[in-house]
């Protein structure tokens, strides 16, 4: 089953709605129309071998979620599936009436917390982690394992490569040996202390995770000795990796609109943090689904860079401890009926099998 065999089939289709920022009413003229839906196997495949569970177009803009993927979902409170068994009315594109068997009020539970405000929880760390981004960028060009080297001098360590400069030495003509009892601290020797065959260098090259050990004569006295920071140089490799990542994945127009609006902060992300620690907020209190935002005004000043960044971000977390509170105190069963549940897709099944 491919996207083209559901998507303007409504032979299949169950529920085809617009979401994301146009049914918050969160959209801008620059959004774009997200749309989402559930389908259903015709009899034939859902008895083959071959279960397909969900569908979408190149762009994820529109995605399909079969019928049972998309109760089992329900069952785990997923925001996204929740929103969209909630959609506004005015969002909604076509449903099938068998689809009204599958009521909201039976799959709210207790996991919300988890589900909004846990994933709101995940956001923030997110956001911490882009503004650790902007303000401390890692330069293009890699550092290696002798960036990291030092120079034992007395009190003093100096770096490994101006100690090379003034020597005028190559890190490829020069010898390492481990002092023992000494974590990362080694010997240094150089071409010119022996005769014929060279020493190894201080490593092999610029994606080197560790320095290299060569083979040396007990007698020969080192040059000196260096400190290697190891843990250090660890550290720096994984921060590389993870800013060049981003760099290479991140969406340069909403990049460019994070650095516009002078905070430092992905202000969209953190407008949907907000959204869903609301959402919990609601569902604890009033056990529904606000899917279409009264809070727009204060979501949109968020989007549009209206708050300090330390100032939402301690907004946020006293939210979470205020949602844990409203949860311990509501009396939403702790999980969905599963059992309900399945009788619900089971009876959709034989309806739709049936008809």
């Amino acid at each position: 089953m491919k996207f083209e065999d559901i998507h303007g089939n409504e032979r299949l289709q169950l529920l085809r709605c617009i979401s994301g920022s146009k049914a918050y009413g969160l959209d801008t003229p620059q959004s774009d129309t997200d749309i989402k839906g559930v389908f259903y196997l015709d009899k034939n495949d859902y008895y083959s071998l071959y279960y397909t569970e969900q569908v979408a177009n190149s762009t994820n803009d529109i995605v399909y979620y079969e019928l049972k993927r998309f109760i089992e979902m329900l069952v785990r409170n997923n925001p996204n599936i929740l929103e969209l068994l909630n959609s506004p009315a005015d969002c909604i594109l076509y449903k099938h009436d068998v689809l009204n068997l599958v009521k909201p009020e039976l799959f709210l539970s207790r996991l919300c917390q988890h589900s909004f405000a846990g994933y709101a929880q995940t956001q923030i760390k997110k956001a911490k982690g882009l503004n650790k981004k902007i303000f401390n960028p890692v330069d293009e060009k890699r550092k290696t394992v002798i960036d990291f080297c030092y120079i034992i001098n007395g009190y003093h360590a100096l770096p490994l490569q101006a100690w090379l400069d003034q020597q005028g030495y190559k890190q490829e003509d020069c010898g390492l040996v481990r002092v023992p009892h000494a974590r990362d601290v080694y010997a240094l020797f150089h071409n010119s202390q022996v005769f014929g065959r060279g020493f190894a260098g201080i490593y092999s090259g610029e994606d080197a995770n560790d320095v290299r050990l060569s083979s040396i004569e007990e007698k020969l006295e080192p040059k000196a000795l260096i400190s290697f920071n190891k843990d250090g140089y660890s550290a720096y490799c994984k921060d590389y990796r993870e800013y060049w990542d981003w760099v290479g994945k991140r969406n340069n127009v909403r990049f460019q609109n994070t650095l516009a609006h002078g905070k430092n902060y992905d202000a969209k992300n953190m407008m949907h943090t907000f959204r869903l620690l609301h959402m919990a907020a609601e569902i604890a209190t009033e056990n529904k689904i606000n899917v279409r935002r009264p809070d727009r005004e204060f979501l949109m000043k968020v989007r549009n860079g209206h708050f300090l960044y330390d100032d939402l971000v301690a907004m946020a977390e006293e939210r979470v401890q205020t949602i844990s509170g409203l949860f311990a105190k509501s009396d939403l069963p702790e999980v969905p009926d599963e059992v309900q549940a399945n009788e619900t897709l089971i009876r959709i099944r034989e309806v739709l099998y049936t008809s």
